[in-house]
């Protein structure tokens, strides 16, 4: 009984610490997901334009949680979740999505995303197994990224390299 409650307290507060999990669902590879912690559970929402995505993560299907170290980015815990999606506009979904909306950085639509959130996306919430505690993954799992349409490169201006050098030279001057 005492390594169960031990076991949820150090499932609650690595999650609550981390904004962000590595989730992996019945099938594929893990994903870095944001999440809050809220009543118990990590609360998600993706599957919408401009949201993460969430594959594999249906109702009721088990997935498996490695939570982070915020400071570190080293593995601290994993543990097993059962997925429950909640249905829009429910009282569940109302107030986990007050939760989500506080930590939703760059939102594009601001006041109006919680109903782009009904419209478009889902909100899961991952409830912790009784017991659910994992052995860490041993070795590297990276892999690489997911294909996507997004980019933040481009080609460098031609005059950039010029402007740096300049700097340079004065400031050492």
């Amino acid at each position: 009984m005492t390594d169960t409650l031990l076991d949820r307290a150090l499932v609650e507060e690595a999650t609550k610490k981390s904004g962000l999990v590595w989730v992996k669902g019945p099938a594929g590879p893990s994903r870095a997901l944001w999440h809050v912690w809220h009543e118990g559970a990590a609360v998600l929402v993706g599957d919408g334009p401009g949201e993460q995505p969430l594959p594999g993560l249906v109702e009721g299907a088990e997935a498996e949680v490695t939570v982070r170290s915020k400071d570190k980015g080293g593995r601290l815990v994993t543990w097993a979740a059962t997925v429950v999606e909640l249905a829009a506009r429910s009282p569940e979904w109302e107030a986990s999505v007050a939760e989500l909306k506080g930590k939703r950085l760059n939102a594009p639509d601001g006041e109006a995303m919680t109903d782009r959130w009904a419209r478009e996306c889902r909100v899961v919430r991952l409830v912790p197994c009784a017991g659910g505690l994992r052995p860490l993954p041993e070795g590297s799992l990276a892999v690489p990224p997911v294909p996507t349409s997004a980019t933040t490169r481009e080609a460098i201006p031609a005059g950039l390299p010029r402007l740096l050098f300049k700097r340079r030279k004065r400031s050492a001057g």
